[in-house]
């Protein structure tokens, strides 16, 4: 189990993560503390992963607010947490939640990018505080392979380039998240 903190650059943001791939799956647990166009929120989310970094189970909740649960079969077909077939969102493969930099993750190391290819996707965004799953377009290019990528919000006319550490986790999202050192021992 490995933990990692990030702090928001847009205000005073942050979120503590635990992460587990250990024994041939992906297991992620997290809070954000956060804030949207002005309006302060707190989100907990865990994410579940097959070997291959492929989503079979996310599950959102805000603090005094909405949940968003979604599972996924790896190959597209994703069903909300009371069964039903989620049609606007097939073909998806990946997660994006707005409020962290762990979903960029996801396709960072499922795709799997030789250094210069580029590889338009469609995942599923969900911006908090409001969860709601929506497909939008984005692409990745490997830069350095298990070292930097580049995102590009196809939806938004956005990109940055994102420096990862060992296990695929962004260390820092330009003007969006700053990884935080690990905490010292305790005096």
């Amino acid at each position: 189990m490995r933990e990692v903190r990030w702090a928001s650059e847009e205000g005073a943001g942050i979120e503590h993560l635990a992460f587990d791939a250990s024994g041939g799956t992906i297991r992620v647990e997290s809070v954000v503390v956060g804030q949207r166009y002005g309006k302060a929120y707190g989100l907990c989310y865990t994410v579940h992963c097959d070997a291959h970094w492929r989503v079979t189970y996310a599950a959102f909740r805000v603090m005094g607010g909405g949940a968003l649960a979604l599972h996924g079969d790896g190959e597209g077909h994703w069903r909300d947490g009371e069964g039903r077939a989620l049609d606007a969102i097939e073909g998806c493969i990946d997660i994006d939640l707005s409020a962290t930099p762990f979903t960029n993750t996801l396709p960072i190391r499922r795709l799997r990018l030789a250094r210069g290819e580029r590889r338009p996707i469609r995942v599923v965004y969900i911006a908090a505080p409001d969860l709601t799953p929506v497909a939008v377009r984005q692409a990745y290019t490997c830069i350095e392979p298990d070292r930097e990528y580049r995102y590009e919000g196809l939806f938004r006319k956005f990109a940055a380039n994102l420096p990862v550490d060992e296990d695929g986790l962004v260390i820092d999202y330009p003007t969006l998240f700053r990884r935080l050192p690990p905490p010292g021992p305790s005096h």
